[in-house]
């Protein structure tokens, strides 16, 4: 029997005395010696140490153990030497036929072993036929070792041409093989398939290795593998539950977040996932009580998102659908128990076997109480099982969501529902978290659109406009404001300001300030002094919000306010900035007028002054007053923003509602993350016609030439309605004025919307009213005033004061 170079076996046939008689190559390539040498030799010569009887008898009977063996070159080879009896037909003994095979060769046992190995092993030439496969493997593919001889792995296996999951992007396994026989280089991986009756995807870790001669060629392809389905899919879990973790609660918005829980779990996990939550929810209200729900009525929930594998089941964003549970339905008793439930379509344990797959969970004493339901029904509506699982947090139930497969003959699991809880559970948080930020974001928009002007004030000083947005969706409501205050003289004051931080505090303190700002501009307070009391509120503000005993200090402090005045009669503009970005002027041929301006301190700095600026501004100029949310971008820097702003408000626009429309639209991206507020003003200039005004010499004399002045005047005016009240209080502002105020005194007329008489003198003392007793000579003059007009006041100015009243006109 001759040997091979890959597995050289000696064999050796000696005659009954114990002579070499036969000598195989096997036995030169083993130890050296040719058939010239050995043969006629006694075979003991072969023998490290030789037994003083020469060579063993009792090697007949079969294998024997290693023996040490003279090699040509005077080396030992620890060998294995089996005698087998060598008999002629007579039945008359010949002699041995003695095998030897180098110690470290595989023995019959190690055959025995792999053959009977709990893994999958396999042989295959370079053109991947099959040369050897052990029971595992024939048990895994579903053939045995006969029938797949020398056929192609292909031919046996086609469904291994493809992966389960294509989405992974991995070759093949087969593909793998080919690699391995064309490369030479062993490769390891996970491959995921269905077994042939199986319903159940397995996952092997597997090995492929070349396999090489002793020249080093490729020879064939060998390969082992064990399922590793328990670990695979426990490891998948993890990842879907690494994946929520990060991809669930990423926005403070219900509706997001139940989207976000419906696309996780697909098509990982569940084949299609629907999400259906309490209209109080959707809306940021407390969720119902467990009390609210009576034993057979009707679940009313709203569908807030569905994902599904197939795109066109989906549910788009933002679109909740009203869906109804019946009584005894599994969704209305999951909202009554507060318990999930399983569903399957058939039973997995039909034939004996529950049909799970590998692992623990494939146990049914591993399910809860009352799970899985077998249920029929739902085939019908194409589902092979059903996880619905109540949505709660912090005690109060949400609504349900359902994890249904469609698509996939796998059961469901214990471990299936563990995981389908524990999402939940985390989505639940996140949604709860999203209603309660939207009710506190409700609930300060509310009151800061309750703060903000409801409506512009009708006045002829300037054509208006505004709007506010707030911050976007996950954002805290900012504390953005902007006014507009008819004052008196037919002016308007327009006013944009900015409080620090976000949310009720923010909304609380810009509510404050801006009843300060209305409050300081009654009292026609410049611009730089009003800024300057309102920092003074701040400051007073800011120290009320120190914490004070177990009280939580509520909010940081600190404003920005522009403060703007018009006079349409001079159509002279004042403005004072507390550390807000100064107003663009556009004149009305659409060049940009400077302001020769720096805004001063934020507010609630204290001790630092403010200055006004005073400019004079072409009839039709347009005035842009804005906060910062509306130039702000990370993009960009804001004087480029600035630079885009102009540009956009030197289009032409047929309104200014439309204007303002139109930079909303271009500045403010999609996601805003601040509030933003924008007002415009268009200037007019009060026509020279409707004002009238006189220089008094303080002499009591010339109370009855002011008042025919006046009449004369507001007949001219065609107001002969309104000249008995003009007279009057005429006579009575001028007398005060020539009698307690000083040199020079003037008397002026105004025709706007009302009609508004002016008395200006250099005193700065200030009238007040005051109750006059039975007998006394004066005091009742402004008391007359006050009565006959709709409004008097007190205007301070650098050299002196000016005292207004102001009559309705029809």
């Amino acid at each position: 029997m001759a040997g091979t170079r890959d597995a050289p076996t000696a064999a050796v046939v000696v005659d009954p005395d114990g002579v070499v008689s036969g000598w195989s190559e096997g036995g030169r390539l083993l130890l050296g010696w040719t058939a010239e040498d050995t043969v006629g030799r006694p075979v003991a010569d072969l023998l490290v140490d030789p037994p003083p009887d020469g060579f063993p008898e009792d090697y007949g009977a079969g294998p024997t153990g290693s023996i040490p063996l003279r090699h040509r070159d005077g080396s030992t080879v620890d060998a294995v030497v089996a005698a087998h009896p060598l008999s002629g037909p007579d039945g008359r003994a010949l002699g041995h036929v003695v095998t030897i095979q180098r110690w470290g060769r595989r023995p019959v046992i190690a055959d025995r072993a792999f053959e009977q190995c709990p893994f999958a092993l396999g042989a295959y030439d370079p053109e991947l036929r099959f040369l050897w496969i052990n029971a595992s493997s024939a048990r895994v593919i579903a053939h045995s070792e006969e029938q797949v001889l020398g056929k192609k792995y292909r031919e046996v296996l086609p469904e291994f041409d493809r992966e389960l999951f294509p989405e992974r992007d991995d070759k093949p396994y087969t593909d793998k093989l080919a690699e391995v026989a064309r490369t030479g280089e062993p490769a390891r991986l996970i491959t995921v398939f269905r077994p042939l009756g199986s319903n159940y995807a397995n996952a092997w870790a597997t090995s492929i290795w070349p396999v090489r001669d002793a020249e080093g060629r490729v020879r064939a392809i060998a390969n082992w593998g064990f399922d590793m389905s328990a670990e695979y899919w426990a490891r998948q879990r993890l990842l879907i539950l690494n994946e929520a973790s990060g991809g669930i609660g990423r926005t403070l918005d219900v509706i997001g977040t139940a989207q976000e829980l419906a696309m996780t779990p697909v098509p990982g996990f569940a084949d299609v996932v629907s999400v259906d939550l309490f209209d109080e929810v959707l809306h940021g209200e407390e969720p119902p009580s467990a009390s609210a729900f009576i034993p057979g009525e009707v679940i009313s929930l709203s569908r807030a998102a569905q994902h599904s594998a197939k795109e066109d089941t989906d549910r788009a964003p933002g679109l909740p659908m009203p869906v109804s549970h019946p009584p005894g339905s599994v969704a209305a008793r999951c909202v009554a128990t507060g318990r999930p439930t399983v569903e399957l379509a058939a039973d997995p344990g039909e034939g004996g076997e529950w049909a799970f797959g590998p692992g623990l969970a494939s146990d049914p004493a591993h399910w809860p109480p009352g799970n899985p339901l077998i249920d029929g029904s739902i085939a019908a509506d194409g589902l092979t099982g059903r996880i619905t699982v109540p949505l709660r947090a912090r005690g109060a139930l949400l609504g349900v969501v359902a994890f249904s497969r469609t698509d996939r003959p796998e059961a469901f699991t214990a471990d299936d529902l563990i995981l389908a809880e524990e999402l939940t559970a985390k989505a639940a948080v996140a949604i709860d978290n999203a209603r309660r930020y939207s009710r506190e974001r409700t609930t300060a928009l509310t009151l800061q659109r309750s703060l903000l002007p409801q409506g512009l004030p009708k006045q002829e000083a300037a054509e208006v406009a505004s709007r506010y947005l707030p911050g976007g969706t996950g954002v805290e409501v900012g504390g953005d404001w902007f006014d507009v205050i008819p004052l008196s003289g037919a002016r308007v004051a327009l006013v944009v300001g900015d409080v620090v931080g976000h949310g009720l505090h923010a909304s609380a303190s810009m509510g404050r300030l801006r009843t300060a700002v209305r409050t300081l501009a009654d009292v026609d307070l410049p611009p730089d002094e009003l800024l300057t009391h309102l920092d003074d509120l701040v400051l007073h503000l800011a120290s009320d919000l120190q914490p004070a005993g177990h009280f939580q200090q509520t909010g940081e402090s600190g404003a920005t306010c522009l403060y703007t005045v018009y006079d349409p009669v001079s159509r002279r503009v004042t403005l004072a900035s507390a550390g807000h970005p100064l107003p663009l002027i556009i004149s009305a041929d659409g060049t940009r007028t400077p302001v020769p301006a720096q805004p001063g301190p934020p507010l609630g700095i204290g001790g630092l002054p403010f200055e006004a600026t005073e400019l004079e501004l072409p009839e039709g100029s347009l005035l842009a007053l804005y906060t910062d949310g509306l130039v702000q971008s990370r993009k960009r820097d804001v004087d480029q923003r600035i630079a885009e702003l102009q540009r956009i408000l030197n289009h032409s626009a047929t309104s200014l509602e439309a204007l303002c429309d139109t930079v909303m639209d271009a500045m403010l991206p999609e996601r805003r993350t601040d509030d933003a507020a924008l007002l415009l003003a268009r200037t007019h200039a009060l026509d020279p016609q409707h004002i009238a005004d006189w220089d008094i010499e303080p002499d009591p004399a010339q109370v009855p030439h002011a008042r025919k002045f006046a009449v004369d005047q507001v007949d001219a005016w065609g107001l002969e309605e309104a000249a008995f009240v003009t007279e009057l209080v005429v006579s009575e502002l001028v007398t005060n004025a020539i009698r307690y105020g000083e040199p020079p005194i003037r008397l002026r007329l105004i025709r706007d919307t009302s009609l508004i008489c002016e008395v200006s003198d250099a005193s700065n003392t200030a009238p007040h009213l005051r109750r006059a007793r039975a007998f006394d000579e004066g005091g009742r003059g402004l008391l007359l005033v006050a009565q006959l007009t709709q409004g008097w006041g007190t205007r301070h100015t650098t050299s002196g004061k000016t005292i207004w009243c102001a009559q309705t006109l029809p």
